[in-house]
């Protein structure tokens, strides 16, 4: 069988980067990647990933998603404008409080987060839908279905992602094309690194001094605790989004973190949104932070007891 062709956004780092590298070194040869970004000039870790694997299984090629033009540039650039498998990974992040973010940094977020989608959907949809086939996978994220404070216009643009593909997965289906969502949690990466780092560094003078204090003080302070807890790996994600890539019958909605199932399940229980937004007052507002911490520092021993116990299994030769 021939290989399939994937085309991922948004490759020069991050889940992009192990996404393409994980497709194109798969020990079946099941797939062709096409490795997108805005600027190659920033390929070299691409590269080395790749190995030897470059030019064959993976080909890196220029994607800018908010211009029209170069995407249609890089699928004309397909034989056949042929793509299996599109996977819209690129994005940006944008944390901190409302006052002080500029309009015209919430557009520009928009424009890549969900007009970038909208772009390559309109682009490749049509061939998909012509040939009666493909599969549409979209790395969203937890805050596309409950929000998270100080995250507010980050969240609207994936809840405008979620929003999207669930109302065009039915039409979709109708051609044999499929639609994915993959949900990640907190991911480390160097996106989210840099993101923080800035945000560190910021002037908060435009928003109120109490603000400004629950920001710097308990949000950023908490967040480093919940990413070194919580958080998965580029390499994490990109096993779940090959997971559905390669199922016989793909899901709509893949979340990679169970540790964020209850707050989905609390948001469904209760239309009103008065026990997620209780709950979450009450995690910022009224309990000692030092409690979360004390909570998460737990958690992330759980996980690594879990992961090398996995791991010795693995050694004995067990699965």
């Amino acid at each position: 069988m021939a290989p399939k062709t994937v085309l991922i956004t948004g490759c020069s780092s991050g889940i992009g980067l192990a996404l393409a590298a994980r497709l194109a070194r798969d020990k079946q040869r099941r797939f062709r990647v096409i490795a997108t970004m805005r600027d190659t000039g920033r390929s070299a870790a691409l590269v080395a990933a790749a190995g030897l694997v470059l030019g064959t299984m993976l080909h890196i090629k220029q994607l800018d998603v908010c211009d029209e033009g170069s995407i249609r540039a890089c699928v004309d650039s397909i034989p056949g404008r042929h793509i299996d498998v599109l996977v819209s990974n690129a994005g940006v992040g944008m944390v901190g409080p409302l006052e002080c973010q500029s309009l015209a940094a919430m557009q520009s977020l928009m424009d890549t987060n969900f007009f970038g989608l909208v772009r390559l959907v309109k682009e490749v949809l049509p061939d998909m839908k012509r040939r009666r086939g493909g599969h549409i996978v979209v790395i969203s994220s937890i805050m596309g279905l409950q929000g998270i404070v100080f995250n507010d216009i980050y969240a609207a643009s994936k809840f405008a992602v979620e929003g999207f593909c669930e109302s065009l997965v039915v039409q979709a289906r109708r051609f044999n094309v499929a639609i994915s969502l993959v949900e990640p949690g907190p991911v480390t990466t160097e996106f989210e690194t840099k993101l923080y780092e800035e945000a560190e560094r910021a002037d908060y003078s435009q928003t109120d001094p109490e603000t400004a204090e629950i920001f710097t003080q308990l949000y950023l302070r908490n967040s480093r605790d919940v990413f070194a807890s919580l958080g998965q790996t580029p390499e994490d994600i990109a096993e779940h989004t090959l997971r559905v890539i390669v199922a016989l019958r793909p899901p709509f909605r893949h979340r990679t973190n169970v540790a964020f199932t209850p707050m989905a399940a609390l948001k469904h229980a209760d239309p009103g949104g008065t026990l997620i937004t209780g709950a979450f007052y009450q995690l910022v507002f009224k309990h000692d932070d030092a409690v979360l911490r004390l909570g998460l520092r737990a958690i992330r021993l759980l996980r690594w007891n879990v992961r090398k116990v996995k791991e010795g299994a693995r050694l004995l030769g067990f699965r």
